[in-house]
């Protein structure tokens, strides 16, 4: 068997791959790791034919419907994943056949309603059900600690001791653990009791992930996030650097139009000089009367550089086919010591 495990921060991937047949299964896959996976199955010959998720994840935004289309492979998840994007949806007991792997589901809700874990030869993979030296938490949407105990009690911990556990979180740089060293060792597993083992998740009064809202609403429905938004936009249009428009700033500028963006308090607290004004939440609908001229240059300038690199793949797309950005934004114009007026 190939097995590759990926870390991203404490988010944990895993690709496993037939020798036989390069047939491979991509485990939990990251959206920051995608050239990754893609660089491991080249190196490793492998034709990945699932992509697997094994929730519906509220803390890193999953690349599965990514690779799933970049690599013509379906998305596989529980039934009762609410995307819209699965391909293959698994009841408890399905199996998925990869090579010469065999790969079972076991439905093990708790963490989310659709968490599943996936069991192939001597390890399981558990998703956030189980961790090393801990549990899924069950505050976030669809979470039950009820749910959790079965999954945990009645599921998990009765496979053989030896199992080699993996699963899609963890913090200390440790790679796996095992059932056997989870029943013996793990804090949360302690409280065999129903109630106590309840009482303890619903008093844990955790944090919500950094990204919750998003991480929920791309992982759910397919969206794009913020970062893929600008990503993509980036990569339609040129930039301009600050020494560039301040070396233009006492030249001929009849052909560059410098567009302000940013709302009016800041256009009036300091802009470049000779900057337009028209707020990005205005833009589409006031473009035509404010930039009649289709062929001039337009450079968008913000903030930070972000809204002004949506603002300008926006004008490209809307026919001003010379629309750039400014590179750092007004931040880093001020910071540079370069004119302002207002």
């Amino acid at each position: 068997m190939i097995f590759e495990q990926v870390a991203t921060g404490g988010c944990q991937s895993y690709l496993v791959g037939c020798e036989a047949t390069c047939a491979a299964a991509l485990i939990d896959p990251e959206l920051s790791q995608i050239d990754h996976y893609r660089g491991l199955c080249a190196q490793h010959g492998l034709t990945v034919k699932y992509v697997i998720d094994t929730h519906t994840h509220a803390d890193h935004f999953s690349a599965s419907h990514e690779l799933g289309k970049a690599l013509a492979a379906p998305v596989v998840m529980h039934r009762l994943a609410p995307a819209p994007y699965a391909d293959l949806r698994l009841d408890d007991g399905d199996m998925l056949i990869v090579g010469q792997l065999r790969l079972k589901a076991l439905h093990t809700p708790g963490h989310t309603r659709d968490s599943m874990s996936l069991v192939m030869d001597d390890r399981v993979f558990t998703g956030d059900a189980l961790l090393i030296g801990g549990t899924g938490r069950t505050d976030l949407p669809t979470g039950d600690p009820h749910e959790l105990f079965e999954s945990l009690f009645g599921r998990l911990l009765t496979l053989p001791a030896e199992t080699l556990v993996f699963p899609a979180h963890e913090y200390k740089g440790r790679s796996h653990s095992t059932i056997g060293a989870e029943i013996a060792d793990n804090p949360r597993l302690q409280k065999t009791d129903r109630a106590e083992f309840v009482a303890m998740m619903q008093a844990l009064d955790l944090a919500a992930p950094t990204h919750l809202t998003e991480a929920l609403r791309t992982n759910m429905s397919g969206g794009k996030t913020v970062a893929q938004l600008l990503s993509e936009a980036a990569a339609k249009i040129p930039f301009m650097s600050l020494a560039e428009l301040h070396e233009r700033l006492g030249g001929n500028r009849r052909d560059l139009v410098i567009l302000d963006i940013r709302e009016k308090d800041a256009f009036d607290a300091g802009h470049v000089p000779g900057a337009v004004h028209l707020p990005r939440g205005q833009l589409e609908l006031r473009v035509d009367t404010e930039l009649p001229d289709p062929t001039v240059r337009i450079l968008t300038c913000c903030e930070f550089g972000k809204i002004s690199t949506l603002a300008a793949a926006t004008l490209r797309e809307l026919g001003y086919g010379r629309a750039a950005a400014l590179d750092g934004g007004m931040k880093a114009w001020r910071e540079a010591g370069f004119p302002l007026e207002g």
